[in-house]
């Protein structure tokens, strides 16, 4: 609990304590009773007086400050003083439980906020000094110790260790860390030192750029949001130039009414007028939306991103680093003449000094050290493959088009992947099939998609036909296009926009760089694997801080339960409002009546709120 509410709560008990010995010491002297209201008033109210000062010098006239402080000194004036005490009492009680409120959701969010290092280890000669992250540059050297957060992004020069990474994806299992693999800052050394060459300064780092998406969140607000706001700037002068009238006006024209009678009604009015429970209980649903995702590892960039969620129609996916996962494997060894290890071992003897990525996936599937001495007379076939001699061998390793210029006579091989055709001494020994895997989360992440009543789930990638077929195919799309250049996925993802309904929303999946157009172009742009790509940050409207598709489909869930409340509080608080305002205006409520309805509706909206929090991700 803040100083400020902590503050609060002692002057709500001392109000109340006063209070109640005014009324029962009632009937003893008036005086003194009335001088416990003005104190009780004054020391529970004296802030919502200021505010209301403050801001109708501003010329913010019409707020909840405003029509509380009208109200009570109106009852005070017809001689009302327990119910004027009573009014700014409870209200100011419904204020408490409301900051408490916001409070609440606010720590749901606090593990992602926590991850703000409060310094560096810079190292220098030996040495090491404590500084601010801000004055670290790009090839310092730095130390983190066990338990210590990861102030800047770098890479391991030093030691080996696992990071908890938490805060920043939302997942719980240890990431084992070692010399040359990178780190992002926010994340939580576990076990022994670490010496980090800083790659990124403090402005341009992972946890810096995380922090002020989630601040500026609120910035971008929803539809329901802006509604709101309007609804409150002409509803508020309505009510209480409405008030005014019921204090004149019935005075002045029915024979038996009185001043006295329909001031009070009027204050009771303008009590139950103000619209708190919608101005608070909205942004507040939305911010325990943003504050659910980020929870599970999703960065939603503003709560208009979020209310657009929950109308998805159509999902389009890029495949690499998307549903696959990126990484090229040997899948698949067909060997004829020589076993399957025997023909692995000639390849990767041929591929021994090659970086290209197929041959680095060659090498890591062998798993065992190249005796380079015995590999001699190396040559790289342009698009083709590559010619070696190994072990007093020729070795011919590349696709049809190598063994058709040598003249080989091979079996076409029909797997899908990029296959390497392997002749030994001219003579055709087999196949390995290199391919990029599909992520196991892929499969969890359309059923998710599909059990959200997502209508149409695309495929779009630069990919070989075949094999995006494949992947389609194996995931249950509904339809792929293969084979495109940037500008024609632009292209494709227009055609489907006209596709979905007037309110239906299109959201793009991929990794923010290469799909930069596309993201722009979609209702909803998404990142994936945000940790790692400077650009995804600044493209998408949504990142995922993992490598997980699924977890958009949790964003679709937090989404629609967000909106479902949001529309909850919205019918409950204008219906009880609508309510209590009429039984005001004709005197069957009363103002006590009138200030349970107001904050009882805001108490009730705010923990109906509050519920978002709870949210259970997919299965």
């Amino acid at each position: 609990m803040t100083k400020k509410m902590k503050k609060k709560r002692i002057c709500i008990l001392v109000s109340l304590i006063l209070f109640i010995f005014a009324l029962v010491f009632k009937q003893n002297n008036t005086m003194i009773n009335n001088v416990l209201f003005m104190f009780s008033y004054i020391i529970v109210g004296y802030d919502i007086l200021l505010k209301a000062i403050r801001n109708i010098t501003r010329g913010k006239i019409f707020d909840e400050n405003f029509l509380m402080t009208i109200a009570t000194i109106g009852a005070f004036l017809i001689g009302e003083f327990p119910e004027a005490v009573a009014v700014m009492l409870f209200y100011q009680v419904g204020e408490f439980f409301q900051s408490y409120a916001v409070d609440k959701s606010r720590k749901s969010i606090a593990t992602l906020m926590d991850i703000r290092p409060d310094y560096a280890n810079i190292y220098h000669k030996e040495k090491t000094e404590r500084v601010d992250p801000t004055t670290v540059h790009t090839g310092d050297i730095i130390l983190i110790k066990p338990g210590e957060k990861i102030p800047l992004d770098g890479t391991v020069i030093e030691g080996s260790s696992t990071l908890n990474t938490l805060a920043l994806t939302g997942e719980a299992i240890p990431k084992s860390i070692n010399i040359g693999d990178e780190v992002l800052s926010g994340c939580i050394n576990n076990e022994s030192t670490l010496k980090v060459k800083v790659t990124k300064e403090f402005s341009e780092s992972t946890v810096s750029k995380i922090l002020d998406l989630v601040e500026n969140a609120s910035n971008r607000k929803s539809k329901s949001e802006n509604f709101i706001s309007k609804f409150a700037k002409y509803y508020t002068p309505i009510v209480v130039i409405i008030a005014i009238v019921l204090a004149i006006f019935p005075p002045l024209i029915l024979k038996e009414a009185t001043f006295h009678e329909w001031i009070y009604r009027a204050l009771s009015f303008l009590v139950v007028s103000c619209p708190c429970a919608l101005v608070i209980s909205i942004p507040l649903s939305f911010f325990g939306g943003i504050g659910a995702a980020s929870k599970i590892g999703v960065l939603i960039k503003g709560s208009n991103y979020l209310e657009a969620l929950a109308n998805t129609e159509i999902v389009v996916c890029d495949k690499t680093g998307t549903l696959t996962e990126g990484i090229f494997k040997v899948q698949k060894i067909n060997s004829m003449n020589y076993s399957d290890e025997e023909l692995l071992k000639y390849t990767a003897s041929a591929e021994a000094f090659s970086n290209h990525p197929i041959a680095l996936s060659i090498k890591e599937a062998y798993g065992k050290k190249i005796n380079e001495k015995i590999v001699t007379k190396t040559k790289e076939v342009k698009g083709k493959g590559i010619i070696a001699h190994v072990d007093n061998k020729d070795i011919l390793v590349g696709n049809e088009k190598l063994m058709e210029e040598y003249k080989i006579d091979y079996q076409k091989n029909k797997d899908i992947g990029t296959i390497l055709y392997v002749a030994i001494n001219k003579s055709f020994c087999g196949t390995v099939v290199i391919a990029d895997k599909i992520k196991e989360d892929a499969y969890k992440a359309v059923k998710a998609f599909k059990n959200n009543n997502v209508k149409k789930i695309v495929l779009l990638t630069g990919d070989r036909s075949e094999i995006s077929k494949q992947v389609s195919k194996e995931l249950h799309l509904d339809a792929y296009y293969a084979e495109l250049l940037p500008q024609e996925k632009v292209e494709k993802v227009e055609k489907l926009m006209k596709e979905k309904s007037t309110n239906g929303k299109l959201i793009f999946i991929g990794d923010g760089i290469n799909d930069a157009p596309v993201l722009a172009l979609s209702d909803i742009g998404v990142a994936m694997g945000g940790l790692g790509s400077d650009a995804a940050i600044e493209a998408a409207d949504i990142v995922i801080m993992t490598d997980e598709p699924s977890k958009i489909a949790d964003a679709i869930q937090i989404s629609k339960k967000t909106m479902k409340i949001v529309k909850e509080n919205i019918v409950f608080a204008i219906a009880i409002k609508i309510a209590v305002l009429l039984l005001s205006a004709i005197g069957i409520a009363t103002m006590w009546a009138a200030v349970f309805a107001d904050v009882g509706v805001s108490i009730l909206a705010i923990l109906n709120a509050l519920r978002i929090l709870k949210i259970k991700k997919n299965k």
